[in-house]
């Protein structure tokens, strides 16, 4: 297949259960691009920080109950990253951001900064309410890094060998939030990064992984 140069970036955005963490960890995989992931960003700062952390302890609070984390505290750790990878000159596979319109501007400028925008792909995957809260009801990863898990008959991570386990913040009640959320809050970038003429590539994400994974190839070129 074709193959795209080092300097391209991909980004994903979907609501909850759209396969944005499979797609991302294919992509990033066969195109040898690094995988920028803000669910993951988050998640070791949680597990990096004290205890006593006011800050961190009210962000852990906000992510458990559904909600987006603090607008200002995750751009900074996203567009810190997003200066790491992209200051190796390899490509990278953006996953779970822009997040809202307040945040668009500050992460692209980044990304612009490393990757010429013509160059960006922006690949929205669509699923519905019904699927969402299906999918996410039963979603199983890796205790360790949140490598998703598809087989049920796995039961060891096949990545760093930890635990399988469901996330707690899985409840049927906790997805509909999230993606209400993501329908008011992050919807929105979509369309705004359209009219910036920015690529913006839609996926049927109500398809098989292996589906999803071809459409979105075929769409990159």
């Amino acid at each position: 297949m074709q193959t795209l140069d080092n300097k391209w970036a991909v980004i994903l955005i979907g609501p909850p259960g759209s396969g944005k963490d499979t797609q991302a960890e294919l992509l990033a995989r066969e195109l040898k691009f690094v995988e920028i992931k803000s669910s993951k960003i988050i998640e070791d700062k949680f597990k990096l920080a004290d205890l006593n952390d006011v800050v961190i302890n009210h962000e852990k609070e906000l992510h458990a109950s559904g909600q987006l984390n603090t607008r200002e505290v995750v751009d900074a750790w996203i567009i810190e990253r997003i200066e790491e990878v992209g200051a190796t000159g390899v490509g990278l596979v953006g996953n779970g951001w822009p997040r809202e319109i307040e945040e668009v501007e500050a992460e692209m400028m980044a990304v612009e900064k490393f990757y010429p925008k013509d160059s960006v792909k922006i690949v929205t995957i669509t699923l519905s309410e019904d699927e969402s809260v299906k999918r996410n009801s039963k979603r199983r990863v890796c205790e360790k890094n949140g490598h998703p898990i598809q087989k049920e008959e796995i039961v060891v991570c096949p990545e760093d060998g930890s635990a399988i386990i469901f996330r707690t913040d899985d409840t049927p009640e906790t997805i509909k939030k999230r993606y209400q959320v993501y329908m008011t809050q992050t919807q929105p970038v979509i369309d705004f990064l359209s009219k910036k003429g920015y690529n913006v590539i839609t996926i049927n994400g109500e398809q098989p992984i292996e589906d999803v994974h071809r459409d979105i190839l075929d769409k990159l070129w």
